[in-house]
């Protein structure tokens, strides 16, 4: 029995085309194709759906704010201690702004800025629950 030495080399081809950049294409003189796809990569609704989404929409959406009934039990307090808005948000570590707001009902009522307005003017704000 004889055995065959001779070298075979097995090479794997490829028929897919060779993604090359298109300025060094158009450098090698090769052809360059561009394909322009819509809504490629993006997850789009059309607008004429959101709009029909929006004039079905009847709820009115907005924050609560603070009532202006609590608003001026916060400005009465305040004054009733003598205090400047400065110093109300120095006693319960806000910013002055914050007191403004809470004031002039623009503030999104937080129960824990409230709960220490209450207890730095030492009295009480919130109407008691029914």
């Amino acid at each position: 029995m004889q055995q065959d030495w001779d070298r075979v080399v097995m090479t794997k081809t490829t028929n897919k085309p060779v993604k090359v950049k298109p300025e060094q294409a158009v450098r090698d003189g090769s052809e360059v194709i561009t394909e322009k796809k819509f809504a490629a990569g993006a997850n789009k609704v059309l607008p004429a759906k959101n709009m029909a989404k929006l004039e079905n929409e009847t709820e009115e959406l907005a924050h609560e704010k603070v009532p202006l009934s609590m608003a001026k039990a916060i400005q009465k307090a305040r004054a009733d201690k003598g205090m400047t808005q400065a110093q109300l948000a120095q006693a319960i570590n806000e910013k002055p702004q914050v007191v403004n707001q809470y004031e002039s009902g623009k503030a999104i009522p937080e129960g824990a800025v409230i709960s220490k307005m209450e207890k730095a003017l030492g009295t009480k704000l919130r109407p008691p629950k029914k």
